[in-house]
């Protein structure tokens, strides 16, 4: 489950991500939310916990926006405003949770993990380039009708190829989905996975290398 966290106080950012990636979660880290705008465009995420304070402004304007086009996104707002209004009005501008600092971590792993597992509004497409098919929802691949065993970074590589056929990915766009933002990553990750992506998708090729851009997928 993958997490992406709103906040611009590094020292709670910390202790936030500490407490989440402990409990076994892939986290992101955001710190206003222009950044935050960026990364839920590359990303797909299971919950994104905002602060409502921010240096853009009042994260609960965001979100309402963002439900008013049908985001669908698991939301809780994590923060130190604790009156009853506006307690309220988090839940009412598209909030699906509220937390107030201080809080108790074993309570916001199970407050996340609770909305992880809420079941999204509608179904992601399968997606389908040649005769390679993604079950986005069911993290599932096959070509020309054979299922392909893949790890989840081959996994998360091919659907971002997929989901933008013909036109190149920029490596940096890749790693961005596929990897944890602070993960320590060796310089050859992205190029290893790919190796193995092209010898599990087997001929004909379909992966091609954009020199000094990164990768595209034909259709």
């Amino acid at each position: 489950m993958r997490v992406l966290v709103v906040e611009d106080d590094v020292n709670v950012r910390d202790g936030v991500v500490a407490v989440l990636r402990a409990a076994g979660f892939a986290v992101d880290t955001a710190p206003d939310l222009p950044a935050a705008d960026e990364a839920l465009w590359i990303n797909r995420y299971d919950c994104v916990v905002f602060d409502r304070m921010l240096p853009a402004g009042d994260s609960l304007h965001y979100v309402a926006h963002q439900r008013a086009k049908g985001w669908p996104v698991p939301v809780l707002f994590l923060t130190a405003r604790d009156s009853e209004a506006d307690r309220l009005a988090g839940l009412r501008q598209g909030g699906d949770d509220y937390l107030v600092k201080p809080f108790a971590a074993a309570e916001l792993v199970a407050r996340v993990r609770s909305l992880c597992r809420r079941v999204p509004t509608g179904r992601a497409p399968v997606l389908r380039c040649a005769d390679v098919e993604l079950d986005v929802d069911g993290n599932r691949v096959t070509r020309a009708g054979v299922l392909l065993t893949l790890t989840r970074k081959e996994l998360l590589v091919l659907q971002r190829l997929m989901s933008t056929a013909g036109r190149p990915v920029s490596r940096r766009e890749l790693i961005a989905h596929a990897w944890d933002r602070n993960a320590e990553l060796e310089s050859n990750a992205l190029d290893q996975t790919v190796r193995g992506l092209r010898r599990k998708l087997r001929e004909p090729p379909l992966i091609h290398t954009v020199r000094g851009v990164g990768y595209l997928i034909t259709r």
